[in-house]
């Protein structure tokens, strides 16, 4: 039986655990909160307290990756606010305890932020040019990852993430002067994020690049005034004085290799 090592258990690794579990594969998973351990531990989750930090590694890092093949990186940059971090460092403190552990593989969690937002179909031979803070930590960390011979890397940059519980027009309800209005969407549903990990886990689809957005790509504003208003919420208004400018991130790859089928189109 194999084992995996997700790092970061949260709105999507631990679903994404769950999922793994279900396939017969024993799962060591990470939580930075010691009131999620007990969660974990109740759907059969073997729970490690870790946090990673700029300097250090709280926690036993070594016994989460003992005697696993593939490690799940699933945890997201904090650069907003105050307390801001440096991601890239948080992963490069990791890096020697991976090469001295069982690991042979990593899937490492990024964005379509890693892309400028040029008016423009984005595959995944895209020039990577970020203009945020964390597309541009990512990207680092995507190099340092992958240029390392020690395992097989691959990076899975997912779209706006989307789910039951999660959308963007619940924080964009009511909200005027918005930009972009004619710039397309590029989300992807929690469900298909799960499904596309298990086809690379699969397959084993190591040392590759994908992008993972949903197919549908309609308008931000045509897409977030219907989304509220089948929500009973107060659509949002958008400025149309400036240019709208925003990119398409094409999953074409993703479908072809992986032989992937979209759950969720109707997003």
């Amino acid at each position: 039986m194999k084992n995996i090592s997700i790092l970061g258990c949260g709105w999507l690794g631990l679903p994404l655990a769950k999922a793994v579990l279900a396939k017969g594969i024993r799962v060591n998973g990470s939580t930075t909160s010691p009131d999620k351990i007990s969660i974990l531990e109740k759907v059969g989750i073997h729970p490690f307290l870790i946090a990673l930090e700029a300097d250090r590694i709280s926690g036993p890092i070594e016994d989460f990756l003992k005697g696993s093949t593939i490690l799940i990186i699933d945890i997201p940059p904090k650069l907003r606010g105050i307390n801001k971090e440096n991601f890239v460092s948080k992963i490069e403190i990791l890096i020697p305890f991976i090469e001295k552990s069982t690991i042979e593989n990593i899937l490492f969690i990024s964005s379509t932020s890693v892309y400028g937002d040029d008016n423009d179909q984005v595959t995944e031979e895209t020039v990577l040019n970020p203009d945020s803070e964390s597309g541009k930590q990512l990207a680092i960390v995507e190099g340092v990852l992958q240029g390392n011979s020690r395992f097989k890397t691959t990076i899975l940059r997912f779209g706006g993430l989307i789910g039951e519980d999660r959308n963007p027009i619940r924080f964009l309800a009511g909200r005027e002067n918005l930009e972009n209005p004619d710039a397309p969407i590029n989300l992807i549903h929690q469900t298909d994020c799960i499904g596309i990990i298990l086809k690379i886990i699969e397959k084993n689809s190591w040392g590759e690049t994908y992008n993972a957005a949903a197919p549908a790509h309609p308008s931000r504003e045509a897409y977030y005034t219907k989304k509220a208003l089948k929500l009973n919420l107060v659509p949002p208004k958008f400025n149309h004085d400036t240019l709208s400018v925003g990119k398409t991130i094409l999953e074409d790859k993703l479908v072809k290799k992986l032989n992937y089928t979209f759950t969720i189109t109707n997003l």
